[in-house]
């Protein structure tokens, strides 16, 4: 009984990776231009084929690009693209889908804690700390903590001494308080994940003070891809 288990939680980790993987690449041809605005997606068959994964994977991943306002779904007719090129930072904001803000927050963090570990003053150290409790003393309130989690990461940037990297930072942070995210929190920050998340926020904080960049540089990658992985299971 205990193999079987075993092998059905294998199974079950080896669909999801699927499933997010499958979903990453079409994303990643929308957003690239290969189908372009209001262009049918190949049918459910057709990418089953390409990617080698069954029908059912496929309108898994569609659901998931769906969510992320990518695609439209009408039935009879198929998938159409719905996603759009636009400028405006307002309607920007309200059209990054969680999992493409943890992909920008995934290439900049790393160069966050690299310029932090280099340029902090022990003032600059107090801040985080201070930002670290607010974040460990949310006692399982997700509004709470996605508050404290966002202000201990603009304190992360602010300590990398960096106007440009700040600025890019503040607008993450704008994402972060749209509505897509908003309605994610509630299925995601579970009081698991929340002291989970604390404990690699004290783990980093530790890694900033003893000056250790590769530490500290792993743990935010840990830290940012687990967020990441999180968001696909969850959607």
């Amino acid at each position: 009984m205990k193999s079987t288990g075993s092998n059905a939680r294998a199974s079950s980790n080896r669909v999801g990776v699927t499933t997010g993987n499958v979903a990453m690449q079409l994303r990643r041809r929308i957003l690239e231009g290969h189908y372009a605005y209001e262009e049918r997606l190949p049918a459910e068959r057709n990418l089953a084929e390409e990617f080698d994964v069954s029908r059912g994977t496929i309108r898994s991943v569609l659901q998931i690009l769906e969510k992320q306002h990518l695609v439209t779904r009408q039935i009879g007719s198929g998938t159409y693209v719905s996603h759009r090129e636009v400028t405006n930072q307002q309607e920007i904001a309200s059209i990054t889908s969680p999992i493409e803000m943890v992909e920008v927050r995934i290439a900049i963090e790393p160069q966050l804690v690299r310029l932090a570990i280099a340029n902090s003053s022990l003032r600059d150290l107090e801040e985080l700390r201070d930002a670290l409790r607010q974040c460990e003393s949310c006692d399982g309130d997700a509004e709470k903590f996605a508050r404290a989690d966002t202000a201990f990461h603009m304190a992360l940037a602010h300590c990398a001494k960096n106007k440009l990297m700040y600025w890019l930072y503040e607008r993450i942070s704008d994402v972060r308080r749209n509505s897509q995210w908003g309605s994610m929190k509630s299925k995601l920050l579970t009081p698991e994940r929340m002291d989970y998340y604390n404990r690699q926020h004290r783990a980093l904080y530790e890694g900033l003070v003893a000056r250790d960049t590769v530490r500290a540089v792993q743990i935010i990658k840990d830290h940012l891809y687990g967020v990441q992985d999180d968001l696909l299971e969850t959607e």
